[in-house]
């Protein structure tokens, strides 16, 4: 079978390897969709982790074996996959820290060498300890739906992680597709949001996805296309005479400061600006800081004498797949409108330096082998 195989930093390479062979417990899948997410692009710039492997962890295909042992999975059974899934009785998972459980670091699911993932092949063999996060396709649904299934239960996780009362107002800054998906879920929880990025075309796509208001970032190298739209935009937000977002947040918040801020962006700067933005006993929650080693300078009296809490999250929560699964194939949160671009196999790295480098017409980026 075909394969995109890691051979070292920014090295992908087209080539031939053995179709997976699967034991009496586990599953081989035709990989239809595989979408590209942030952190194998870190791992293939950066070279975090030694070649070779088959990168690709957000994979939804269909059953075409199934191992003798196997149960509850027919060939022929459109699937969407999940590579991590806890165990659910270490220490860690008893406090719900389920990426930090010994089995979840595992990867389950390959298309040969180290197990990474494997949605950039062909064929995938799932491994037993996972297939508890196969989630079934339903038939009115597409492979992209279920690719997407992985990614928004990481931000599912991640609201669940704050302290919201209903009609609280959160910052989201960052709105690519995950900074989106923020913005969906939070609206259908009753949040009343504030979206921030550098391009105008997010931001008005953040209003379709229910963000109250919105705030641009100044950039730089505006084409005639955006400044198109950023003077439309400025028609909708002339009513706020305000010339900063702490201006806005004081207006929106009658002085008080946002309830919660997350950052869908890995700027140092964002941390700290919004910081000053949440009020006291407020939450900043980190998203996109996952390349470890950076340092960046804070001022923990806000933590401590302000009690404004800074967290993290990462990766996903296997206990929320049927919730997420409900939200996504119910089109509540229409992923449909988040993919903009699909590549064949053999540009995998394409579609990697597009989701590395996006454009202003560029959101959710993936691999398609799709039949339907």
């Amino acid at each position: 079978m075909r394969a995109i195989v890691y051979r070292g930093p920014n090295d992908l390479r087209l080539e031939n390897v053995p179709v997976p062979r699967i034991g009496s417990g586990e599953l081989l899948v035709k990989v239809a969709v595989c979408g590209v997410c942030p952190t194998d692009i870190k791992k293939i710039q950066y070279g975090t982790v030694p070649p070779p492997r088959v990168f690709g962890h957000e994979t939804a295909g269909v059953i075409v074996r199934r191992g003798a042992q196997t149960r509850g999975f027919q060939v022929g059974e459109r699937v969407a996959l999940h590579h991590h899934v806890p165990c659910l009785k270490c220490h860690d998972c008893a406090h719900r820290a389920f990426a930090q459980c010994a089995q979840y670091k595992r990867t389950g699911i390959t298309a040969g060498f180290e197990p990474a993932g494997g949605g950039y092949a062909e064929y995938v063999r799932v491994m037993p300890w996972v297939l508890p996060g196969v989630v079934k396709i339903p038939q009115r649904n597409s492979f992209f739906e279920g690719a997407m299934l992985e990614p928004v239960n990481t931000v599912l996780k991640a609201i669940k992680r704050l302290a919201l009362l209903n009609g609280d107002t959160v910052l989201v800054a960052g709105q690519g597709p995950i900074g989106l998906m923020f913005t969906r879920l939070l609206t259908l929880q009753g949040m009343k949001v504030v979206a921030t990025d550098r391009l105008v075309s997010r931001l008005e796509l953040s209003r379709d996805f229910g963000a109250k208001w919105t705030w641009e970032v100044n950039s730089e190298n505006r084409s005639p296309k955006s400044e198109a739209l950023r003077s439309k935009f400025r028609v909708q937000s002339s009513r706020f005479n305000v010339s900063s977002l702490a201006q806005l947040t004081d207006l929106l918040t009658h002085g008080r400061g946002l309830d919660a801020a997350i950052i869908a962006v890995p700027s140092d700067e964002v941390v700290r600006e919004a910081q000053q933005l949440v009020r006291c006993g407020g939450q900043v929650l980190l998203f996109s800081h996952t390349r470890r080693g950076e340092q960046a300078c804070l001022d923990l009296a806000t933590i401590c004498t302000d009690e404004k809490d800074l967290i993290g999250s990462y990766s996903a929560d296997f206990t929320l797949q049927a919730e997420v699964a409900r939200l996504v194939f119910s089109q509540k949160l229409d992923v449909r409108q988040l993919i903009t671009h699909e590549f064949p196999l053999d540009q995998t790295a394409a579609a990697i330096g597009l989701a590395a480098q996006p454009t202003e017409n560029s959101l959710k980026v993936v691999v398609t082998q799709r039949t339907e």
